[in-house]
């Protein structure tokens, strides 16, 4: 049990699965996390005896270094298990490397993986803590959960705020996981992108716009811009790249609207300057990325803070 008397989970996969209760105990916690970010000695010995592992079957640098900086800081010895060198590149299955890992006694596994699912199959084979760093189209529950902490800084009754996703909602894990957690603290989400990049049935409680000019028309208090993810497309959703900047991206033109009207900016990065965003948008003052990432460490150690594994003497789901 945590000091609040809120039962702990043994994973993080996904955010609808999550309580509200439960989300706003995550951004509570990620606020004093946060302080220790000032002081001279950054860490606290919560995990310190615990063992970390991140996973990664696909490309990422803030994801990852987050949360090693994350469990590095909560005293955890951290241990970067590198797929390009292991036996997963001769054939071995997930669950063979999985019982790997639980022969080695570890506590927690951070997984990456293309599929979507397999954070969840991979947290039903270990006693290990499994905290979902993106699988598939499916879910980013980090991400979420720092968004909405970022969200809460600038607009701390964020509750009828309203927040516009622009972009790839198609192939986005960002876009369904941030829609629904915003949804769940009663933040109004509406999206805008090309009709072939904007599935009809994502989630009832969204609208969805077809062009800038209505979609600022809703008077939204934050734009948040999508990478486009060329590596997840097997066909060509739009004519070319400079053809969706001008229509869809954030040029020095909208910025400007952004600017008269007040409105943040957040994105989940990687940023592809000259597509989704002009290069010089990314000086904008209201701009929260930067923010975004320095919270995802705060965030991540709630969540790792959280969790208690099945390996763990004070107890939870094994």
């Amino acid at each position: 049990m945590t000091e609040e008397g809120l039962k702990p989970r043994k994973d993080l996969l996904d955010i609808e699965s999550l309580d509200l209760e439960e989300i706003e105990f995550l951004l509570k916690t990620a606020g004093p996390f946060k302080e220790l970010f000032s002081r001279s000695v950054k860490k606290v010995p919560a995990l310190r005896g615990k063992t970390v592992l991140t996973l990664f079957y696909e490309p990422s640098t803030r994801t990852r270094t987050s949360f090693e900086i994350a469990a590095n800081r909560l005293s955890a010895d951290v241990t970067n298990f590198g797929v390009s060198t292991s036996s997963v590149v001769k054939g071995e299955s997930i669950l063979d490397t999985v019982d790997t890992l639980q022969a080695m006694r570890t506590d927690y596994i951070v997984i990456r993986h293309g599929d979507s699912g397999i954070p969840g199959l991979v947290a039903k084979h270990t006693r290990a803590s499994v905290l979902n760093a993106g699988d598939g189209y499916h879910a980013h529950p980090t991400q979420a959960l720092l968004d909405a902490f970022t969200l809460r800084e600038v607009y701390p009754e964020s509750a009828g705020k309203r927040v516009l996703i622009v972009g790839d909602i198609l192939h986005s894990r960002v876009a369904r996981s941030t829609s629904i957690i915003l949804n769940k603290l009663g933040v109004e989400v509406s999206v805008l992108g090309p009709g072939s990049l904007v599935p009809p049935a994502r989630h009832t409680f969204m609208h969805a716009f077809t062009n800038w000019g209505d979609a600022l028309d809703w008077q939204p208090h934050v734009v948040y811009l999508l990478r486009v993810q060329l590596e997840r497309q097997q066909e060509q959703f739009f004519p070319s790249l400079s053809e969706y900047h001008g229509v869809y991206g954030l040029t020095n033109r909208r910025v400007e609207i952004l600017r008269q009207k007040g409105i943040y900016l957040m994105h989940p990065g990687p940023v592809n300057r000259g597509v989704e965003i002009a290069d010089d948008a990314m000086k904008y003052e209201r701009s929260l990325i930067n923010q975004q990432v320095e919270n995802g460490i705060a965030v991540r150690m709630a969540a790792l803070y959280w969790l208690r594994p099945g390996t763990d003497e004070r107890g939870g789901d094994s």
